[in-house]
């Protein structure tokens, strides 16, 4: 495939930061053979991110002009427009982007730093989006002392990254994020391919050395699972992290040869400190998870991501595998890449399976229908959110948990084995459930359609605690915190606030409901004013029947409440290390 040049590109995007303290970009899009009803879009929402997020909604001052000469532009809907022009002259549209989202997921402009997805800023042109763009960010007084980074392929930039860069198509130009400002940067390299890290918002503490180390280390360890021997080159040929640190934050957003994170700043590792945090542990996981999508959903991706359809959700019920095989390999490459012992990983798993085992809703919806429904349910979360469904993310985990310890205790092959054949016969592309179906037969020696029915596609609870036995690992029921036992869900910033009413619990019987703030608790004729949540305890005593005191639209409610006296939750500890080890160590 020839290299795509500036000459080739007949799409130009010339962006600049216009307004720091309006949080405004500025893009001038020049077309140079548009068509004679030219239309443009805007994105509705970003690949690994599924959700309809109306980015027009941050567009304004949207103008065209051709021969020197403003023209008409027709508004079609909320993210189409179209112009009428000479297809044999140039077209320029100019408009400006509000961007003040501080997440991975769209753009971001101050004094201090700047970030845009080309899904936020780069409207598509119909009908050439498979030709060569051109990307220009210019440079301006107010940001003279910045840096830029982004994967995307440089064609004359100067030494501080502005200046010009080519994708070969549209979904290359909105696949590579941009980030600006006065950033940390770091290079190494994993598999001989060179990777780079900036940090945009770290303190002065920030042991930057130990992160770069770490997240080489995470690098090789991914590259070994999917590539099997050392030498074989990963399908990139550079990678790049771009770690935004705020005060209070957690997200990342795979991209083809990049990824965009964000972390709390309390969480990156400090210079002179050794130890393992659990926000560090925390921050490595999702370093892990991103990079993992680089093979698995960029590359390796559902069939119906073929091709993206920018303008409306895109379906599938696969989720499970690209999000929920993910999350179970970013914890478990941690121990293989010596980041974490063997007790800290089964912490992490520990904490997924009660998240699971502590959520309604996979009694009721499938990790498939859950993959489906990720657009109206997973990412518009409500206060029924855990009645109503499940994680992809944590119970896609557990089922690749379930399929890789299956595996290994019949001793035909790994998930891992499935991974890299996977890779092979989907040539590193498109996938269907029947592709991973062809290769658990293939390497697995049998069918597994029982499992995908039940485990996939069915709502019963997972065979856990009998496959983890096979690999040395032990399942202890120890009670519940208070709030599960209750069924509930608070914050206790300014008093008991209720924010979920698990199904079938304690709360759900006694009728408190979502947004009652808990103010007190009525015992044997006393009555207490509650600020925490454990004041309960503290005030029933004995007693298993109590009256709980709530504050719903400011009336106050008595509501009888009976305590329970069994909910347990799971601890898993290790029984065989020796046992434990193919699965926990193992090694290409």
């Amino acid at each position: 495939m020839p290299t795509p040049s500036q000459r080739s590109a007949s799409l130009h995007y010339q962006v600049e930061a216009a307004d720091l303290h309006a949080h405004l970009f500025r893009v001038t899009l020049t077309i140079a053979q548009p068509e004679v009803l030219q239309q443009v879009s805007l994105p509705v929402w970003i690949p690994g991110s599924y959700l309809v997020r109306e980015f027009s909604k941050n567009l304004q001052r949207l103008g065209a002009r051709q021969q020197g000469r403003a023209i008409a532009v027709q508004q079609l809907d909320k993210a189409h427009w179209q112009v009428e022009c000479v297809p044999s002259s140039p077209l320029v549209l100019s408009y400006e982007v509000y961007a003040f989202d501080n997440s991975v997921r769209t753009a971001w402009l101050d004094a201090s730093r700047g970030f845009f997805n080309g899904t936020s800023l780069c409207l598509k042109v119909h009908g050439q989006e498979s030709r060569v763009h051109a990307l220009e960010i210019l440079s301006a007084r107010s940001t003279g002392h910045w840096q830029l980074a982004t994967g995307l392929a440089p064609y004359k930039v100067n030494k501080r990254g502005f200046g010009t860069y080519l994708a070969a198509d549209y979904d290359e130009l909105v696949d590579c994020p941009v980030e600006l400002g006065a950033f940390w940067s770091g290079d190494f390299k994993a598999g001989g391919v060179p990777h780079r890290l900036v940090i945009a918002g770290a303190a002065e503490s920030c042991d930057t050395a130990r992160l770069l180390a770490d997240t080489q280390k995470i690098c090789e360890a991914e590259m070994r699972l999917w590539h099997g021997r050392p030498g074989k080159r990963p399908p990139f040929k550079s990678y790049l992290f771009m770690l935004n640190v705020v005060d209070d934050g957690y997200g990342g957003l795979e991209h083809r040869n990049s990824t965009a994170l964000i972390a709390s700043r309390r969480d990156l590792p400090r210079l002179g400190e050794s130890r393992q945090t659990d926000g560090y542990i925390t921050l490595l996981g999702l370093i892990s998870h991103e990079y993992f999508h680089t093979w698995n959903v960029k590359r390796l991706r559902p069939a119906e991501f073929t091709h993206y359809d920018y303008g409306s959700e895109n379906y599938t019920q696969l989720l499970w595998f690209f999000e929920g095989f993910t999350s179970y390999y970013d914890d478990l490459l941690l121990r293989r890449a010596g980041l974490i012992d063997d007790a800290a990983y089964l912490k992490l798993l520990n904490k997924t399976i009660n998240q699971v085992l502590q959520t309604p809703g996979r009694e009721l919806q499938s990790a498939a229908q859950a993959s489906f429904d990720a657009w109206v349910k997973y990412y518009r979360q409500d206060e029924n959110t855990a009645n109503a469904t499940v994680s992809y993310y944590t119970k896609g985990s557990l089922i690749a948990l379930c399929f890789d310890l299956t595996l290994r205790a019949e001793g035909q092959a790994t998930l891992d084995d499935v991974m890299r054949a996977l890779w092979v016969r989907c040539k590193a592309g498109p996938m269907s459930e029947a592709d991973f179906a062809a290769v658990l037969r293939e390497l697995g020696g049998r069918a597994y359609s029982r499992e995908l029915a039940a485990w996939v596609h069915g709502t019963r609870e997972l065979p856990l605690e009998e496959l983890l036995a096979m690999h040395g690992v032990g399942v202890l029921e120890e009670p519940a915190q208070l709030a599960q036992r209750l069924g509930l869900r608070v914050t206790e910033t300014s008093g008991v606030q209720v924010k979920q009413v698990l199904r079938g619990g304690a709360a759900e019987a006694a009728g408190i409901a979502a947004n009652d703030e808990w103010v007190g608790v009525e015992v044997a004729g006393n009555g207490w004013r509650m600020t925490k949540l454990d004041d309960l305890t503290l005030y029933a005593g004995a007693h298993r029947k109590v009256t709980a005191v709530v504050a719903r639209d400011r009336r106050l409610l008595r509501l009888e409440l009976a305590l329970p006296a069994a909910v347990t939750t799971w601890r898993l500890v290790l029984r065989d290390a020796a046992q434990a080890q193919p699965w926990l160590a193992a090694t290409h």
